[in-house]
């Protein structure tokens, strides 16, 4: 074993809890991806664990048993510092790696560790369809930041808390079971399916179906559920993100885009069926769901020579036919409801 183990494990047996902050901005699928990270940490260590996030996704672990505090920053890291300091953390596990994270690293008297992000990996892949990216998901890269500290993956898969005041809207109390959640939404066009593709899709399955989204998809919601039947229910818009996932909790399964709903439904080890367009499940964030892959089916068009066109996505297919969509088989993405 390493030196530093070896320090590291005298000071986690002092007296005192070590006291740790993870760091993790954004976004939604993101955060929720760290939450093995924050229970290893927590149960392995017995250690007193903060987490640093944007204002804007603190509800995302606001019930998380395993963090003693959340921190929040609107635009800029100086707003937190001061009362980090005061904390005097003994480590600080970077999981964003980019430059308000370094900040805080820098400006924080603790030892820290960062996730590699492998950006020249995804670059290579991207402009020059070279894969030297490993095979493994981006879960097990975080426990890789935290392996130092003698803490390994627990294989219990992801968390996600939903408050016990949380409770289903009342336009659900009409809908027969089962039924399925479909998270229509994206944070980027080039990730989300046409909307007359959706729509084609309800119009295969015979189940309610409850769609999900945010306001920025509310119109098409409404659009989709006026025009493919009367078994569609649209809560696009309507209601919040635990209550999404209280929804995705009572569904039979999930239709959802590489997004963070999909992260939120394999928390709850939900049946996933999620339908990929510029991303690819190479980049190591398909639903991360250990000892139970086969309750997850991914649909994608593959051999096509200009995917992925990003890491992250585009407003528009800058080829212009959106292929990576158009050709998603909608016969294969039904039949997989039932298995």
């Amino acid at each position: 074993m390493s030196r530093l183990f070896f320090t590291i494990h005298s000071q986690l047996n002092s007296p005192n809890l070590p006291r740790i902050l993870i760091i993790r901005f954004s976004s939604i699928g993101d955060i929720v991806l760290t939450s093995p990270v924050i229970r290893c940490l927590k149960l392995q260590l017995n250690a007193e664990i903060h987490f640093l996030t944007k204002s804007s996704f603190k509800t995302i672990h606001s019930a998380n048993p395993y963090i003693d505090k959340i921190h929040t920053i609107d635009k800029k890291v100086n707003e937190v510092i001061p009362q980090l300091k005061a904390l005097n953390f003994d480590y600080v596990i970077d999981l964003h790696k980019n430059i308000r994270s370094r900040q805080v690293c820098q400006k924080l008297a603790a030892k820290s560790f960062s996730f590699n992000k492998m950006n020249i990996e995804k670059w290579l892949l991207v402009n020059l369809k070279i894969n030297r990216l490993p095979d493994i998901h981006i879960v097990d890269r975080y426990m890789e930041t935290v392996s130092n500290l003698g803490v390994s993956n627990d294989r219990k898969g992801l968390d996600y808390f939903i408050p016990q005041e949380t409770i289903l809207p009342d336009e659900i109390t009409a809908i027969s079971r089962p039924f399925i959640a479909f998270a229509i939404g994206a944070a980027h066009a080039t990730k989300r399916l046409p909307t007359e593709k959706i729509i084609s899709i309800c119009k295969k399955i015979k189940q309610p179906i409850i769609l999900l989204g945010g306001p920025s998809d509310a119109e098409v919601g409404a659009e989709i559920e006026k025009t493919a039947g009367a078994h569609i229910l649209n809560l696009c818009g309507k209601i919040s993100l635990h209550q999404s996932a209280l929804v995705v909790q009572n569904a039979d399964s999930i239709i959802t885009h590489d997004t963070g709903m999909m992260h939120i439904a394999a928390a709850l080890k939900k049946r996933i069926i999620s339908v990929w367009g510029n991303t690819i499940p190479e980049f190591g964030m398909t639903p991360y769901l250990p000892d139970n892959q086969q309750n997850s089916a991914i649909i994608e068009v593959k051999n096509l020579s200009c995917r992925p066109c990003s890491k992250i996505g585009h407003a528009v297919c800058p080829k212009g036919h959106f292929k990576c969509m158009q050709m998603i088989d909608e016969e294969q993405l039904v039949r997989n409801l039932s298995l």
